[in-house]
């Protein structure tokens, strides 16, 4: 495994190491001792979600204000723009964000820690998105920021029609949004 840092040095970029041949390929998507080494983090994970969804579909920006979230997100077909925002008040890096493309032909994943909000767009015509979590989805703690909010500036890579959730639709802008201390 590869742990390649970002501009924001809590969120990470891994990458498997894939043994392949002419058969195929093989490698472990997650191993706990692996990811403990290779990161210096100690993180549990409570649950596994998979969302699928078609291309120009956009999720985010979540997060949960409490039970908060720590994220491990990959793509197993299609491809996504990724990013993870900052909203840490105290942080130095506080709105600013990370954005990478996961593909099932990079296998990357992205490691949005607790502090973030996280968010997806689709670039391929659909797209099968799996990500670990460190606390349970508590609906009522759950809180969105608005995917384009001019503060932030995510570059998005924007092709064509966008779909969004009546929830992200509503979402607030950063400044208008609790966020951590």
């Amino acid at each position: 495994m590869k742990v390649i840092p970002t501009s924001i040095p809590e969120v990470l970029v891994i990458e498997p190491k894939i043994i392949s041949d002419n058969r195929g390929l093989f490698f472990e998507s997650f191993n706990e001792k692996t990811f403990s080494q290779g990161t210096g983090l100690n993180v549990s994970f409570v649950q596994d979600n998979h969302s699928h969804s078609v291309r120009g579909v956009l999720r985010g920006l979540h997060y949960q204000i409490q039970q908060p979230q720590g994220k491990l997100v990959r793509v197993v077909r299609g491809a996504v723009f990724d990013v993870a925002v900052d909203i840490r008040k105290s942080s130095p890096t506080f709105g600013r964000w990370v954005g990478i493309e996961l593909t099932e032909d990079n296998r990357r994943q992205l490691w949005a820690p607790i502090g973030f909000a996280h968010g997806f767009l689709v670039l391929s015509d659909g797209a099968d998105f799996l990500y670990k979590t460190t606390d349970y989805y508590a609906p009522e703690f759950e809180r969105s920021i608005l995917w384009n909010d001019p503060t932030i500036g995510i570059q998005w890579p924007l092709d064509g029609e966008l779909q969004l959730s009546t929830k992200d639709k509503a979402a607030l802008p950063l400044a208008q949004a609790e966020t951590f201390p």
